[in-house]
């Protein structure tokens, strides 16, 4: 069920690591370390992915690889977001790639990239499109952000929120279904690319959504889904009843599942972005999510995922 596990989301971004509480991302280092080792002693045919860097920044693997955690990790992960946040150009994708390339060996992933409909939709249908023919063949793994957009009564996860302007409310833009399920002019733009660029759609506890997201996605011959498994929610009550039919709905795609978010009770700070009191327990976390929902695959096609086609 299970081909890759990804550790962390946007370590390198604020609003999802505190780089007040981990200034130099030693913290985060050792508890990517511990994850990496972890997965792998439960599965050794699982690509362990580091989570996607936003922004994409070389200068980032190389303080981690000084650190050890490139020898605990089979891929690193990038977001980008061109057309709504980075300040960069849309054709500049494989120069990104490349810079990334310059340091580091490990294959590469985009786990993440997106265009929102926050100005036009027609706007997003050309940037599904624009992405697609700059990064198939680029790189072996690629992640549209996303199916649905956000509704607009939940919050981003971002630590800004309405302080952003209008680069928070882009965040609630970014599918190609809206919240309500009606299909914007980006679906027909993405749907010739579905089998070879995959989707980013992270599910909320319980979210009333996954049903109908399930359907698309065969719909439109999704290959490859993204999503999470939350240490946060873990805590929650009937959590793993929730997980199960999480899983056990996207059963059919390969999936690449992210683990994040620290527990309030368990950072060294009471917020999902804080390092953990005790690295060990994330670790135990991702080895027991692995345990459950992981599947076995050979060598051969575990190598062929690290590899463009």
């Amino acid at each position: 069920m299970i081909e890759a596990a990804k550790i962390w989301n946007e370590p390198n971004n604020k609003s999802h690591w505190d780089p007040n509480l981990d200034p130099e991302w030693d913290l985060f280092a050792r508890m990517t370390i511990l994850a990496g080792q972890a997965i792998r002693a439960e599965n050794s045919t699982i690509t362990r992915v580091l989570g996607g860097m936003s922004p994409i920044d070389p200068s980032f693997v190389r303080r981690l690889d000084e650190r050890g955690v490139l020898d605990e990790v089979d891929v690193v992960a990038v977001h980008g977001f061109p057309l709504d946040w980075n300040l960069w150009q849309i054709h500049e994708w494989p120069n990104k790639i490349d810079e990334i390339r310059a340091v580091t060996d490990k294959p590469i992933w985009v786990t993440e990239a997106g265009v929102s409909s926050f100005g036009a939709e027609e706007v997003q249908a050309w940037g599904v499109k624009r992405t697609a023919e700059l990064l198939i063949g680029k790189v072996p793994r690629i992640h549209w952000y996303s199916l649905y957009d956000l509704p607009s009564h939940w919050e981003a996860t971002t630590r800004h929120k309405e302080a952003e302007g209008s680069s928070y409310y882009r965040h609630f833009h970014m599918g190609l279904l809206r919240s309500d399920g009606t299909p914007k002019p980006a679906v027909e733009a993405f749907a010739p690319y579905a089998g070879q660029m995959g989707i980013c759609q992270w599910f909320h506890y319980e979210d009333h959504r996954l049903d109908e997201a399930v359907a698309w996605l065969k719909r439109l011959g999704v290959r490859h889904l993204r999503t999470g498994l939350s240490w946060a929610d873990s805590f929650r009550p009937n959590a793993l009843d929730w997980f199960d039919r999480q899983m056990e709905a996207l059963a059919d795609f390969e999936v690449t599942v992210t683990f994040c978010f620290t527990p309030e009770h368990r950072g060294v700070e009471p917020h999902h972005t804080s390092p953990p009191q005790v690295a060990e327990e994330f670790a135990e976390f991702c080895a027991a999510m692995i345990r459950r929902y992981g599947t076995t695959r050979t060598a051969d096609t575990a190598a062929s995922m690290a590899t463009v086609g």
